[in-house]
């Protein structure tokens, strides 16, 4: 399924609550028209949706859909503490947006959310001049995170922590003749383990991965019509326009050249146009 629509999402906040139950706690039964989006980070309590009741323990993602018939009741033995979020999703267009997220997901209890938590709660809290574009900000992160571990399958964060680092290093400095070999020392392991290691994390081979940056960057600068074909190689690392040429048609199935022309012609392909 394609999700590129995840990448439009704009999010309207109508509640927030860092939620700490009391044995008495509950909500009534009602028809919410807003998704409930609630992650539990201690405890159980009990929900009924649409009628069928479904615990809910530390760990647990729970993404209550528009129109659900919805209650809960505190269990008194084990109180759940959770960060309960209420809002709508739209599209830049304005439509609404259903999130492809289960009812009830085990995600487990991920450090950088709960961060993520702790910082839009300050923000709730303090209510500074533009705290709802502020936490607004810090809940996109909090979606795409859910986005990352639910939809994707794509946990960014139990990636190799040597791994990371060269991925940092070539996310800054992609335009540097980087190497399997620079990369290997630099977090001091042998080539061949750093190669199969870095392929097990990032699902592809080094050389490929630096490429595919490269690619993106250079697709950027296209994009932007301020630079000649000559200098978006030159400034992406590529030793010469040929070969960046070659490259890009290998990832994106058309020239630089043709990508331009498409961009700006995009019913006439055949349309010269002085780009190198």
């Amino acid at each position: 399924m394609n999700y590129d629509f995840l990448n439009d999402i704009v999010v309207t906040f109508e509640y927030y609550n860092h939620r700490i139950c009391t044995p008495n706690w509950c909500i009534g039964q009602s028809t919410i028209d807003f998704i409930d989006l609630t992650y539990v980070i201690r405890g159980k309590a009990e929900y009924t949706i649409n009628g069928k009741k479904h615990m809910v323990s530390a760990g647990n993602l729970l993404c209550i859909p528009y129109g659900s018939q919805r209650s809960a009741v505190s269990c008194p033995d084990e109180l759940m503490e959770c960060y309960s979020f209420n809002g709508r999703f739209y599209t830049t267009k304005g439509e609404d947006v259903t999130l492809p997220l289960p009812l009830i997901s085990d995600i487990g209890l991920h450090k950088d959310i709960l961060s993520l938590y702790y910082n839009l709660n300050s923000v709730w809290m303090l209510r500074d001049p533009g705290y709802i574009l502020s936490a607004r900000g810090i809940y996109m992160m909090i979606l795409q995170r859910y986005f990352q571990i639910i939809v994707y399958k794509n946990d960014t964060s139990i990636i190799d922590a040597r791994i990371k680092k060269v991925l940092h290093q070539i996310s800054n400095n992609y335009s540097e003749p980087l190497t399997v070999q620079k990369m290997a020392k630099m977090i001091n392991l042998n080539e061949m383990y750093f190669g199969n290691l870095f392929k097990k994390e990032t699902g592809m081979s080094f050389n490929k991965f630096l490429m595919s940056i490269r690619v993106n960057r250079a697709e950027e600068m296209l994009n932007s019509g301020e630079y000649k074909i000559h200098e978006i190689a030159d400034d992406c690392g590529f030793y010469d326009a040929f070969y960046f040429s070659k490259t890009f048609k290998k990832f994106r199935g058309i020239t630089p050249s043709d990508f331009v022309r498409s961009r700006k012609y995009p019913n006439n392909l055949n349309v010269t146009l002085n780009t190198k």
